[in-house]
């Protein structure tokens, strides 16, 4: 990724849903412009979910994710069905795709009215797009009209001539909730001019020759809101304060040298991290900071969950897979069973887990990782990513919260 990309996860994501041969592909290449997604009129040309980051005028950088046809058939098509669910739970405005033409007016609560209910239940907004509007006759029109009355964005479009593409478009970008666009990592929490130190490790783990997404963030952050950003490595860290002529605001560190870096903190100034941040900026820190505080209540045999939602090499130390079961296990003198998933792979039933320890989530967006909390904590099942946790071992974790300002007694 160039730095000058917007992240994938930072992105807005659409997705595109309907029955197969509806016309999702086809209105994907028209709203584009591009021929991104392969049209076929054979039915089920699309297998599995694909994804594409673009520009997308009005809305900016997003994410289209073109689905398998929700009435696919058989064995095949029951996973292929699954797969396109799954994408709800990621995707922050969904456009349901209408086939104007073949469509069985009373067929429609068969595939459509359950999505609805579904798009409903999780409070994802949408737009109904009713495609090959120009072979429509008035009768059919007005029945379609009739079955999505309550549907407040409902648009009839053509994806071969063009028909109300346009509208398509500025409906989609007016459906996005404001706030998305507008969160910050940290740049909320500091003022013109105030020195941020970033503690920034340097080990066989750091991509060749460029910092880790989170840290690119939150450098960029920083200088959006006039901080003056100081990144060091733990090594100079001391060193680094010493040359500084005022104290920092902040400390940010990378969570896996959150023992040495506290050790040498200064009085007054906040201490956090990398992952803390984002567990703030993707989802529900709150709820991470009391899943790290039953850490300590584990017990022999209980099965720990750890999850990532990106793959990578592992190294012979990885943080998840080596580092935080060692960690887990010192620090709660308990014979531990440890389960691990990645990229898209996360368990809906987590009933089997007494602990989930997630990453910071800087792959996924917002929504998807809300979804994961969501499950975590519908279960009752304590869940914290990586960084709360390694503050809550090193016996740091309500210092670590300081700076967002919320009474300790609340968790």
């Amino acid at each position: 990724m160039g730095m000058n990309e917007t992240p994938s996860a930072n992105r807005v994501h659409i997705g595109i849903f309907g029955r197969r041969n509806a016309g999702k592909s086809s209105i994907i290449n028209a709203i584009t412009g591009q021929g991104l997604a392969i049209v076929s009129d054979q039915k089920g040309t699309t297998t599995d979910p694909v994804s594409k980051a673009m520009e997308l005028l009005p809305l900016g950088p997003v994410v289209l994710i073109d689905t398998p046809g929700l009435d696919d058939e058989g064995e095949l098509g029951e996973k292929r069905v699954a797969k396109t669910y799954q994408v709800l739970n990621k995707v922050d405005i969904a456009v349901l795709v209408v086939d104007a033409v073949s469509v069985d007016i009373a067929g429609l609560d068969a595939v459509e009215r359950p999505l609805l209910r579904l798009f409903a239940e999780k409070k994802l907004p949408y737009v109904v797009a009713v495609n090959k509007a120009e072979l429509l006759d008035e009768k059919k029109r007005d029945r379609i009209k009739a079955f999505f009355e309550k549907e407040v964005h409902l648009l009839f479009v053509s994806a071969e001539t063009g028909q109300n593409i346009h509208s398509l478009k500025e409906c989609i970008a007016a459906t996005v909730p404001t706030q998305e666009m507008t969160k910050r990592v940290v740049g909320d929490l500091l003022k013109p001019h105030d020195i941020v130190v970033l503690v920034v490790p340097i080990d066989s783990s750091a991509p060749k020759g460029r910092l880790i997404l989170p840290q690119q963030q939150v450098i960029r952050d920083c200088l959006e809101a006039g901080a003056i950003p100081v990144v060091v490595r733990d090594s100079e860290f001391p060193a680094a304060l010493k040359t500084l002529s005022e104290k920092p605001k902040v400390v940010i560190t990378d969570s896996q040298v959150f023992g040495r870096v506290s050790k040498n903190m200064p009085e007054g100034v906040y201490l956090t991290s990398f992952s803390i941040l984002f567990a703030r900026y993707k989802g529900d820190l709150w709820q991470q900071a009391a899943g790290a505080k039953a850490i300590a209540s584990l017990k022999d045999e209980d099965m720990v969950l750890i999850s990532e939602g990106c793959t990578h090499h592992r190294q012979c130390e990885d943080i998840g897979t080596v580092k935080l079961p060692r960690l887990l296990q010192k620090f709660t003198q308990k014979q531990l069973t440890f389960h691990f998933t990645s990229g898209g792979q996360f368990p809906e039933d987590l009933s089997g887990f007494a602990l989930v320890v997630h990453c910071g989530g800087c792959t996924l967006n917002e929504r998807e990782m809300k979804y994961r909390l969501k499950c975590a904590r519908d279960q009752n099942i304590p869940m914290t990513n990586y960084g709360v946790a390694l503050a809550a071992i090193h016996g740091i974790l309500d210092r670590s919260l300081e700076i967002f300002g919320k009474p300790q007694e609340e968790l």
